[in-house]
């Protein structure tokens, strides 16, 4: 029987990123695979012999490819090649010949659940990986969560390469199965005029938007409210939105309160105009205490999850409403805002004055004291940041940052403000005196403007000096100024170097700096050194290990008041060195009722073990 023809089926050839062209482009212009591997590859998750092997099936999966699809004279070339050296030889010009021709099979299209890593640099795809964005798809989906300026919550990630990525992203949106949204805007959204992204929101509107892009109909305005006082008023408010704005004013110099005080009255208004159908100048006390219950469970147009103001996705609240703390807090930040506004006669009364309190638990401790640390683990997390400090490595400056920043928390009790506001023209060497021992000073101005002294240790300024030489300062010069802790990269954006105090044309890399860490970039640096010890120290018990996860900046604020109390300090000494406005507060430190409880029950515990 005469042998049939078969067809023979190929099959299908693997296809490439545009990561892994760029690699073999670098390959085949002579670099060596180290540096292919460190450039373009997950250096943890990827062997430079698993690159290697990769590019070379690669060049020969192209290389086939182009010898059946390519032109005559490109696959006599390529022939010729192979009769001669047993293989073929590429040079960057025949391999952008067989990229034209083998490049449209070859070429792979991004899919949602393909990895970041695949698409992107290392360095972008483990900035990504910080936030817990792992696949093409959940970047699409944290774009459009986020909004415009989504990539300010990524490290080093600036507005020119958000562009790159969002149009990359619009470019593939069919392979990807998700687009980014129409409002992502790629300009920067905090320099475009305030008037351009105005929202006007109406009674019953799905769309909210936050103060500084509010607007409302004229009759819901509060131009003619009837609660407004007759006669002068002391400011130029024509209508609600200015008498809020001119409230706000007066706290310029206090950013956080400003904002804490922003928040709620921007959800009073939208709640006004938007649910209750009525100016905020024209509320009632019946209309109060609808807005009291409402905090309790805000409608579902009003919660959503954190995104960015300049988001259309941006609502007022999160999902699940207000715990009682925080609806009494709402409550008598709004109270205290409109009997400012009837002081300086904008309001002729005060309907909030006639409303009750949120009931809240009265607490005999703050749970937020018990995450002091123990002074054993205080220890061991001091001598690991000495350990980590004094190593080698790239990120050693880093860790001496982190090292004299947790060390200011720590010795001084600072908030995290506080602490990355620290200059030091306010750090002072005082002699000793009498019974007081030398020591130094550090002058902190802490809540309400109020000026206080706190003493640090030498091993926080000896941590302190060892940070200024990496910047390149001198720590004990006599003209030495500028902040404690500041970092020592600054990015080239001029958002960065504007926000830093530098130079334009300087290099990226900068160790003196005029401005030193905001408090997001000091809590940053703090995340980053607690992660960083939770994977040196494995020798922790589980307990520590669970204790130092949920440690925070304010934590260190916490363990000082406790282990000052431990040693013997007096309250009012702590009270001084807190900064706390009262006794009262600082008092939360000290349970003696607590501890009697514990050990008592202890003993019946162990009695009815023995029966």
């Amino acid at each position: 029987m005469a042998n049939q023809p078969q067809q023979l089926e190929l099959p299908v050839p693997r296809t490439y990123s545009r990561t892994e062209f760029t690699a073999l482009r670098a390959r085949v212009k002579g670099l060596s695979i180290a540096t292919i591997a460190r450039a373009y590859f997950d250096t943890e998750t990827t062997e430079p012999l698993e690159v290697e092997r990769l590019l070379r099936t690669m060049r020969e999966d192209l290389v086939a490819l182009a010898l059946r699809e390519g032109s005559s004279v490109l696959t006599s070339h390529l022939r010729a090649s192979l009769a001669q050296h047993g293989e073929v030889r590429l040079t960057p010009v025949t391999l952008q010949l067989i990229e034209e021709a083998a490049g449209q099979w070859a070429t792979a299209q991004p899919e949602g659940d393909h990895a970041i890593a695949r698409w992107f640099r290392p360095l972008v795809a483990e900035r990504l990986a910080g936030e817990g964005i792992r696949t093409v798809g959940e970047l699409v989906a944290f774009i459009n969560r986020r909004g415009g300026s989504w990539w300010r919550a990524l490290p080093r990630i600036g507005l020119g390469r958000a562009r790159v990525l969002v149009a990359w992203l619009r470019r593939h949106a069919m392979s990807i199965g998700q687009t980014v949204e129409a409002d992502v805007a790629l300009t920067d959204p905090l320099a475009a005029p305030a008037t351009s992204a105005t929202i006007l929101v109406t009674t019953g509107a799905a769309q909210l938007a936050p103060l500084e892009r509010l607007a409302v109909p004229v009759e819901l305005s509060g131009a003619c409210g009837a609660n407004r006082a007759p006669g002068f008023a002391y400011v130029r408010a024509t209508h609600d939105l200015d008498a809020v704005r001119a409230y706000l004013h007066r706290y310029d110099d206090r950013p956080q309160t400003q904002r804490a005080y922003q928040r709620e009255l921007e959800r009073l208004v939208l709640w006004c105009v938007a649910e209750r159908g009525v100016a905020l100048s024209s509320m009632t006390v019946e209309d109060c205490d609808a807005y009291k219950a409402f905090l309790k469970a805000p409608g579902e147009r009003f919660t959503g999850a954190p995104v960015a103001r300049a988001s259309r996705q941006w609502r007022p609240f999160a999902p699940g409403g207000l715990a009682p703390e925080s609806q009494h807090y709402a409550v008598r930040a709004i109270r205290a805002a409109f009997t400012w506004l009837v002081q300086v006669r904008y309001l002729a009364g005060n309907p909030w004055r006639a409303v009750t309190d949120p009931v809240t638990v009265k607490r005999v401790r703050k749970l937020q004291v018990e995450r002091a640390l123990s002074l054993e683990l205080w220890t061991r997390l001091r001598a690991t940041l000495a350990d980590r400090a004094e190593g080698v490595g790239p990120a050693r400056a880093r860790w001496r940052a982190a090292r004299a920043l947790l060390l200011i928390l720590g010795d001084g009790g600072l908030r995290i403000a506080e602490a990355a506001a620290g200059e030091r023209r306010a750090l002072a060497w005082w002699p000793a005196d009498d019974e007081a021992p030398a020591s130094w000073l550090l002058e902190v101005i802490g809540k309400g403007r109020k000026q206080r002294f706190v003493p640090v240790s030498d091993e926080c300024v000896d941590a302190l000096r060892a940070h200024w030489r990496d910047r390149g300062l001198d720590f004990d010069a006599a003209d030495a100024h500028g902040p404690l802790v500041a970092p020592l990269v600054v990015p080239s954006t001029p958002r960065a170097r504007a926000k830093f105090g530098v130079a334009q044309d300087d290099a990226p890399r900068i160790g003196n700096v005029e401005k030193g860490y905001s408090v997001r970039g000091a809590r940053g640096l703090t995340q980053w050194a607690i992660d960083q010890l939770l994977e040196a120290m494995p020798e922790l018990s589980e307990a520590q290990r669970r204790k130092l996860a949920r440690t925070s900046p304010h934590a260190f604020r916490h363990t000082v008041a406790t282990q000052m109390l431990a040693s013997g300090a007096a309250l009012e000494v702590v009270q001084q060195t807190l900064g706390h406005a009262s006794l009262g507060t600082t008092s939360i430190y000290v349970s003696p009722e607590q501890s009697h409880l514990r050990r008592e029950a202890a003993k019946y515990h162990a009695r009815l073990k023995q029966r």
